[in-house]
């Protein structure tokens, strides 16, 4: 595996692709399932699923009851019960830190404001489950959803070729208590949750990660209802100095090139020794020996890079051009990197944190914005589950000062009537 330098801008940019932009071809056909599903309802969903999940798929399977807490414990081994409880509370303690108490205050002319905020309705859930189970996308979304308020939660997951939830995102859904779930997955799940269909009632949002076909289609449908960001497979950056530990660093970069869709896989060091280390071991520890060794060899040649900065300001100007949703920050000074970061989902200190204990344990988000959109877009927080609703209460002397600013602006923008609202109230 090569090593480029950082000031080679043109064979770094496609590692700096910005947002997403979906193929066409996906475009199409996201946007013709999208169709399908509000005109067909339930009858698309059916012949959807048949296509790519259970040949045998009725409509009789697409609402999963859930069982009481005893009943949905006794489905999974104890060791994933355990690890599953674990990481409910470790995310609730985080997003429970995330609430704001409603801002009030008034001003010297006794002009009184608030924000208020306000849980939403409803909100769906999306946990991918094409090629494996996803109980922890489950808790990522349903955790802070409840702790917001939100009067009905939904989960929409793929069946699997059985046409059934895997027993452990059904036991997820209990320890969160989820309202309902269905095995419905893709584009048309998400067309599902914004339109509704006979079985499933519209939502006001739709939060979560997936595939290329479910994060366009939810660029689709955002208008008919919100989505929480364009989440999607996570994209890595590794900061690393030449004290950093390269089968770490490397380690890292196998882990995720596990997940197949995974485009975006870097590092960016001052230190060419450690670059060169962990291309060694790229190079050198036979990929396709490993489970899932094809794929993850695959993702390596596709979408690696090692990028040698010369300067730490070329190190940062690689951070702020990669955005990247995951950063992993293994240098011995931190503190000293930290401030200087300004677009990332979420960043993994020291060689202690693996991306890993992000994805699973450690209690943080890790719904997250996908290829290059975290320059402007953020991790899933307690704030996607609820609305901000300002309020003002003008006294006699505030309106009456500022009347006349309200009609000149309103006859500037050519709105007379608004001036007029101003003025009947002017002196009054």
């Amino acid at each position: 595996m090569n090593v480029i330098a950082a000031s080679e801008t043109k064979r770094l940019a496609s590692v700096f692709s910005r947002g997403w932009n979906a193929a066409p071809e996906v475009a199409s056909a996201v946007s013709e399932t999208v169709i399908a599903v509000r005109e067909k309802g339930d009858a698309a969903l059916v012949e959807f699923a048949r296509r790519y999940d259970d040949p045998s798929f009725d409509v009789s399977k697409l609402r999963v009851p859930l069982p009481m807490y005893d009943s949905a414990r006794a489905l999974v081994p104890h060791e994933t019960a355990a690890a599953l409880e674990l990481a409910r509370d470790r995310i609730a303690r985080f997003h429970e830190r995330q609430r704001q108490v409603d801002l009030s205050y008034a001003e010297e002319d006794g002009t009184r404001y608030a924000l208020q905020r306000r849980p939403l309705d409803s909100v769906a859930v999306y946990a991918p489950g094409s090629t494996t189970c996803s109980p922890v996308a489950v808790l990522m979304g349903a955790v802070p959803a409840k702790i917001a308020g939100v009067n009905r939660t939904i989960v929409l997951t793929p069946p699997r070729r059985n046409g059934h939830v895997h027993p452990a995102v059904i036991f997820a859904c209990a320890i969160c208590g989820v309202d309902e779930l269905y095995a419905v997955g893709g584009a048309h799940a998400i067309a599902a949750a914004a339109f509704g269909t006979e079985s499933i009632a519209p939502v006001d949002k739709i939060v979560g990660s997936g595939g290329v076909w479910v994060t366009e289609a939810k660029r689709q449908v955002f208008g008919r209802c919100g989505i929480d960001t364009l989440a999607g497979p996570a994209e890595v950056l590794v900061v690393a100095d030449d004290a950093a530990n390269s089968e770490y660093v490397a380690g890292e970069l196998l882990a995720q090139a596990e997940q197949i869709a995974t485009s975006r896989l870097a590092v960016v060091s001052e230190s060419r020794p450690l670059l060169d280390a962990v291309a060694q071991l790229l190079d050198t520890l036979g990929l396709e020996t490993l489970e899932r060794g094809d794929a993850i060899a695959a993702a390596i040649e596709r979408g690696c890079v090692l990028i040698h900065a010369a300067s730490r300001e070329e190190v940062f100007d690689v951070v702020d051009r990669f955005a990247p949703a995951y950063l992993c920050l293994q240098v011995r000074d931190a503190p000293a990197y930290l401030p200087r970061i300004r677009r990332a989902g979420t960043i993994f200190v020291g060689d202690l944190t693996p991306l890993a204990a992000g994805e699973y344990v450690a209690g943080t988000n890790h719904v997250v914005p996908t290829s290059g959109t975290a320059r402007w877009a953020s991790s899933l927080g307690l704030e996607d589950f609820m609305r901000t609703i300002n309020v003002v209460e003008n006294t006699a002397e505030r309106m009456m000062n500022d009347a006349l600013a309200i009609a000149t602006l309103a006859e500037l923008e050519g709105l007379p009537q608004h001036a007029q609202t101003a003025r009947m109230r002017y002196g009054g």
